[in-house]
């Protein structure tokens, strides 16, 4: 069955999604993490804190932040000590981002920045521990694809923590939330990261993508068991994790 959500782009183009992404978080890479935490109130960090915490139970010596943005999850992953922390992503903006934050972090020199590609990770087989994915798992081009790439390259035992925007529960939430997401949060991003596409992109790629038990059975079906679900802040956001 063909993932709907391969079909959210952000651009009017004829590039492929892959492209379309690359393009897109070069373009804010450098508001991402002011937007980040203005649009969700700063409680991304507890999300992140909350993800680590369920990888810190498999004692991770080697972890892979896939999609890693500026590597807000990576430096959240030094703090459970690993050896070696990999963060990857599309976007060259942001890694270049994340490289000069980490020179004002503590144990910075740990994390190892590639560029790279979900569908084709230059890793060999079982090369991690444990791997996270902060909101870039909607972005895969094609998500059983990205997801059975990440099943590969992480050991039997291995843990994976993703997390995802979703959609409170509660009816009255979730009308207020869907006024936030689909106008305050493009309008906002607009203005401060002069790509309106990029945060039209997001209110329209979280609604295409399969959440809670749907995911979960995606995860099963790219090789994954024990998948957990855990709605976080109302439902706003979502943790899912699997082991191998």
């Amino acid at each position: 069955m063909e993932i709907e959500v391969e079909k959210v782009v952000p651009y009017q183009t004829n590039d492929a999604k892959k492209a379309q992404i690359e393009t897109m978080f070069d373009n804010i890479a450098h508001k991402y993490d002011f937007l980040n935490h203005l649009l969700s109130l700063g409680i991304d960090i507890i999300w992140r804190k909350r993800a680590i915490r369920e990888i810190s139970a498999v004692n991770p010596e080697v972890i892979l932040d896939m999609a890693t943005g500026t590597g807000d999850f990576a430096f959240e992953a030094l703090l459970i000590h690993p050896k070696r922390v990999v963060a990857l992503d599309l976007s060259q903006n942001m890694l270049d981002i994340g490289i000069e934050k980490a020179k004002n972090k503590r144990n910075g020199q740990h994390i190892e920045w590639v560029k790279g590609d979900s569908e084709q990770l230059g890793f060999a087989d079982s090369s991690f521990d444990a791997i996270t994915v902060g909101f870039g798992v909607r972005n895969f081009q094609n998500l059983e694809k990205g997801l059975s790439e990440l099943g590969r390259v992480m050991k039997p035992d291995g843990m994976i923590a993703i997390l995802e925007p979703s959609f409170p529960t509660n009816p009255f939430l979730r009308f207020l939330f869907n006024i936030h997401f689909r106008y305050i949060t493009p309008f906002i991003g607009k203005i401060f990261s002069r790509d309106s596409s990029a945060y039209s992109y997001l209110p329209n790629s979280v609604s295409a993508f399969p959440q809670g038990d749907s995911f979960c059975e995606i995860l099963k079906k790219t090789g994954f068991n024990d998948t957990k679900h855990y709605p976080l802040t109302f439902g706003m956001c979502a943790l899912y994790t699997a082991r191998k």
